[in-house]
């Protein structure tokens, strides 16, 4: 019976708040460490980001300048690679290679599609779902990042066969 096979499937669509903003440099320095990013081009990098400032206009004028601590550079080339490492380094942490939670595509279970910040999780329940989001939200948040909830949406889905 084909009524049997058939199940369901639900989604949510997450995004970061200020995500590029919030990248601690010394995670990303650590996670750069541990997927073998050579010494060298970290070094690099740390040169690149230390002793940056900025200065904000406003309608009333211009604030002193200020050190900025964190976040990957605006504009920068390297700054969508650096985030997906550090996005990598906290979809490990939260397990989501490891759970079996996730739908079928082509013999794989799948539980996760990234693009930079955007997020979407699939699961074949309610439960499974709202698991692999609160794995990736308490994660997320040890490494500085917090899940949009005003832009988060949910989806459940008809039958997948």
């Amino acid at each position: 019976k084909q009524g049997n096979s058939r199940k369901t499937s639900t989604s949510a669509s997450l995004t970061y708040t200020k995500a590029f903003d919030c990248v601690d440099h010394n995670k990303l320095w650590t996670v750069l460490k541990g997927i073998g990013i050579p010494n060298h081009l970290t070094c690099l990098l740390r040169n690149l980001c230390a002793g940056q400032e900025a200065t904000v206009r406003t309608g009333h004028g211009t604030t002193d300048w200020f050190q900025i601590g964190k976040g990957v550079r605006q504009g920068c080339i390297l700054s969508l690679c650096l985030f997906n490492f550090y996005a990598e380094y906290i979809m490990r942490n939260a397990g989501l290679d490891e759970t079996q939670a996730g739908i079928k595509i082509a013999r794989r279970i799948t539980n996760n599609f990234r693009c930079a910040d955007d997020i979407t999780l699939m699961a074949e329940s309610e439960e499974e779902l709202k698991s692999l989001l609160m794995k990736v939200k308490e994660e997320s948040e040890k490494a500085g990042l917090k899940l949009n909830i005003q832009k988060t949406k949910i989806m459940a889905s008809g039958s997948i066969t």
